[in-house]
């Protein structure tokens, strides 16, 4: 089974405050080219996207020299939906998968927030406190994605907190996940889950979209 991470890429989708808007429209068409084409306008942190640590320090990797390793692998999915408002997802939460958080994992943190994408109450999601991110990064994890706008609040503070305990390590960000209340059902059951968060192959990137993706065994 197959379950589908990604929000859609159209026009005049969500987008982080003050990062580039996104606009698709046909470049070239069948009636007067040939062929369809679309013309993309879009950043790099667009919609389902993965940030590489290059994305808050220029001293740290790229997206080209992450290893591909750090984009896919088993699941551990952190349930923390029911959290109010703009509230932080704190380190005694991990308990709940402490028995899974090891190097190769790919944690999963499902706020249920993306029922509210689209919507102004998406600014208002739940992040990772800086203490919960510096524990998983801790456990060997170098993989963590949330299906929120950001690991940190936004308006993020300026030193960004979790973005630097896991990018500081060297780890990979997957950010504005969906859907994943299957995975969570699957892990429940004792079913294996792994997930795909390939980026597009963007040179000295801080970051790429990605079809995220899920396997549930």
């Amino acid at each position: 089974m197959i379950v589908d991470l990604s929000v859609p890429v159209v026009s005049g989708m969500p987008v982080y405050p003050g990062d580039p808007e996104v606009e698709i429209a046909p470049a070239l068409t069948v009636a007067a080219e040939g062929v369809n084409v679309l013309g993309l306008h879009l950043g790099s942190q667009s919609g389902t996207h993965v940030d590489a640590p290059f994305h808050i320090d220029d001293t740290l990797p790229t997206l080209d020299d992450v290893p591909l390793e750090r984009f896919l692998g088993p699941a551990a999915v952190l349930d923390v939906r029911g959290l109010p408002p703009r509230s932080p997802v704190t380190p005694g939460t991990l308990e709940a998968v402490s028995g899974r958080l090891r190097p190769g994992t790919v944690l999963l943190v499902a706020t249920g927030w993306d029922e509210h994408w689209g919507t102004p109450d998406y600014h208002a999601h739940p992040y990772l406190a800086e203490e919960t991110a510096r524990l998983i990064v801790a456990a060997g994890v170098r993989t963590v994605g949330i299906d929120a706008l950001s690991v940190d609040p936004t308006p993020a503070p300026a030193d960004l907190p979790a973005h630097r305990a896991l990018c500081g390590a060297h780890a990979v960000i997957a950010e504005n996940l969906r859907n994943l209340g299957p995975l969570l059902e699957a892990q429940a059951a004792g079913r294996r889950v792994e997930v795909s968060l390939l980026p597009l192959r963007l040179t000295g990137a801080d970051g790429a979209p990605v079809r995220a993706v899920a396997r549930i065994g």
